[in-house]
């Protein structure tokens, strides 16, 4: 065995980091197209982020505006509410994407400007909700269940750290008693 070949822990170093600049990637054009590219970028530089430096420092922002606005999402019943509706608006125009009818009669323009990008389009809409509803699914559990749960009024306190006892001055090597 030699130097050279890839150990399993390179390998893996190597996928994780492949990975996560092809979501980044993926979520930078995402941003002009359709898909959640702000949860690509997310995505990327959370798994960058165990290797580089700069971007942990660039996740901790996007991480706490996340989760600012996951809060806010579910944070009352109206905005909720629209949250829902609005994946599954983004549902139903994928779906119609997906499906391609013919451009009804009032469309102005000529018939290959009727629902440009085809299946793509449709299931990237698709895909985006879905990822929506499940987010909306975390921010309620997360924020409005699980953050609804009281805290315990008298919590313990915490145990004091155990002291030893110094040794006699002048002990030995011999004074301590051997481990087998």
């Amino acid at each position: 065995m030699t130097s050279r070949m890839a150990t399993p822990r390179t390998t893996g170093r190597w996928g994780r980091l492949t990975v996560g600049w092809i979501l980044l990637v993926l979520g930078l054009a995402a941003l002009v197209l359709p898909g959640p590219g702000l949860l690509m970028i997310a995505a990327g530089l959370a798994i960058l982020s165990q290797q580089y430096l700069w971007a942990r420092r660039r996740l901790a922002p996007v991480r706490a505006r996340g989760m600012q606005a996951a809060e806010a999402s579910v944070r009352s019943w109206p905005a909720l509410t629209l949250s829902v509706l609005a994946a599954l608006t983004g549902l139903a125009l994928g779906v119609v994407w997906v499906l391609q009818p013919p451009a009804p009669g009032w469309w102005p323009f000529s018939e290959e400007w009727w629902l440009p990008g085809g299946w793509g389009t449709g299931s990237s809409l698709i895909g985006s909700s879905c990822i929506a509803i499940g987010l909306l699914a975390f921010s309620f559990w997360r924020f409005r269940i699980r953050g609804a749960e009281e805290p315990d009024p008298d919590p313990t306190p915490p145990r004091p750290a155990v002291r030893l006892p110094a040794p006699a001055g002048g002990s030995s090597a011999s004074d301590v008693p051997q481990v087998e």
